[in-house]
């Protein structure tokens, strides 16, 4: 993965009007990469340390985001060709208003968004002894 990839997807959700805050889950290492960045933006960034697996990376980022969020967007910047007309599919009760024809799909696509409230849910079940369920 390139930095021009890490930036297609950063700048992408940067530009769409509702995303207020960006939480990046990365290596202290590449911090940096998003810093430099941070003069262009105009949302609150945020970092969180990546986990073991990609569910403890998800938890990491989730404990982040701010408390007043309605949504929460999970998107794997391995797949950095997200679009900004594919993130808005849903109607103001958050059910999907359309979807992709699965037959010209290959792989999973990213991202994926649910409330916090259902992120956590799904945490306690998957991970019963999370800190967050203790």
């Amino acid at each position: 993965m390139s930095i021009c990839d890490l930036h297609c997807s950063f700048f992408t959700f940067c530009g769409i009007p509702e995303v207020k805050e960006i939480v990046v889950v990365c290596d202290p290492s590449y911090q940096d990469i998003f810093e430099d960045a941070k003069q262009k933006i105009h949302i609150g960034l945020k970092f969180a340390l990546p986990g073991k697996e990609r569910q403890d990376s998800v938890y990491s980022g989730l404990q982040a985001v701010d408390s007043s969020a309605e949504l929460v967007c999970i998107h794997d910047s391995a797949r950095p060709l997200v679009l900004a007309e594919d993130v808005g599919k849903a109607d103001s009760k958050y059910f999907v208003v359309r979807t992709l024809d699965r037959k010209t799909l290959q792989e999973m696509q990213t991202p994926q968004v649910t409330t916090p409230d259902d992120l956590l849910l799904a945490e306690r079940i998957l991970n019963p002894t999370s800190p967050e369920t203790s």
